[in-house]
């Protein structure tokens, strides 16, 4: 695939608009993101030009937009960007970034927010729960991480052999 894939920081700039096609659902909203820089000689922000997005959120996700997001909110927008151009009403050529996002979330550095899980699905529910965890105050959750073979990116021996086997050295294998 050769999707350009990006992740914008900004501002909605409208209520998202949460419509139907066919059986899926999908959210759209304009997205502004203005830079800003800083003057280092005489130390002030300045405002860069602001360029508008348009974001498109399909399924689960685009629902989920159009019941979290409103005007105004700070948010990033992880998607596929693409690149449209149109001639408006009065006969110019416009150019538009589009991006079908795969993340949308408020962005925690402008304020805080909560997470409402996902009503469970009949799948999920008809799953077996796995068995409840037996909490033990005294229990280490680190210590039982580090175990001998809890780490499952650690190299195990191949053979029973393997493991009974001296390991090599730089000395044994100049040898």
């Amino acid at each position: 695939m050769n999707d350009s894939i990006i992740t914008l920081r900004g501002y909605v700039g409208a209520d998202p608009v949460v419509r139907t096609v066919g059986e899926v659902s999908v959210a759209n909203f304009r997205m502004a993101c203005t830079p800003r820089k800083l003057n280092r000689s005489t130390g002030e922000w300045s405002d860069g030009v602001t360029q508008w997005f348009t974001v498109s959120a399909w399924r689960q996700l685009g629902e989920n937009v159009g019941r979290s997001l409103r005007k105004g909110d700070p948010v990033v927008v992880q998607g596929r960007l693409s690149a449209r151009s149109y001639v408006n009403k009065d006969g110019l050529e416009v150019n538009t970034f589009e991006v079908e996002a795969n993340v949308v979330g408020h962005d925690l550095n402008r304020g805080m927010t909560s997470l409402s899980r996902n009503p469970r699905t009949l799948a999920a529910v008809a799953a077996p729960a796995p068995a409840p965890r037996e909490e033990d105050p005294e229990r280490d959750p680190i210590a039982d991480w580090r175990a001998p073979g809890s780490d499952p990116w650690e190299e195990k021996p191949a053979t029973a052999a393997d493991a009974e086997a001296p390991a090599e050295t730089e000395s044994t294998v100049a040898a």
